[in-house]
């Protein structure tokens, strides 16, 4: 994963229009950023390559028919990156993150149907180092965006959501 390299402002560009519309042609974009086309070929591979980008529809899982998606809370009795990383190899995990604090896991399933999320979690409680789990069953999926973006220094992040900062 990439370590946070520093974007200037053409990949910046690039990233924004994407984020608008993901089909949108390189000629429109480097005409709409005004360099060539070629550039932005060039760009969009590097973006992708250093694992910063990644152009691909999103769907609501829940509005496909997978009857059971849930966030599952794993504690570990070692190293969460062991049990991470043979989690990363199933098929139902779309998101895995080692993080600090009551989890040393989170991971987001999607399942076919209830029975079929008991089988997933039941593997996840059978992996070596898993300590014990706590699943989160989604009811309904309110929100899910994928637009965050790049980086912003502090003075470009809105009022609002500084003032909830102190």
């Amino acid at each position: 994963m990439s370590q946070g390299r520093k974007l200037d402002d053409v990949d910046q560009a690039l990233i924004e229009s994407l984020q608008q519309n993901g089909r949108d042609s390189f000629r429109r974009i480097a005409a709409e950023i005004g360099v060539s086309e070629a550039t932005i070929r060039a760009r969009y591979q590097h973006l992708c390559e250093d694992e910063i980008l990644q152009v691909t529809a999103v769907t609501n899982p829940l509005g496909l028919g997978f009857d059971a998606m849930a966030m599952v809370g794993i504690r570990t009795s070692g190293a969460p990156e062991e049990v991470a990383a043979q989690i990363e190899q199933f098929e139902e995990a779309d998101y895995v993150v080692v993080t600090a604090g009551q989890f040393d896991l989170l991971v987001e399933v999607v399942c076919v149907d209830r029975r079929h999320l008991l089988d997933v979690t039941n593997r996840i409680r059978a992996l070596p180092g898993v300590a014990s789990t706590e699943s989160f069953l989604y009811l309904e999926l309110r929100k899910q965006l994928y637009d965050w973006g790049i980086s912003k220094a502090p003075d470009d992040v809105p009022a609002k959501a500084q003032a909830g900062r102190s």
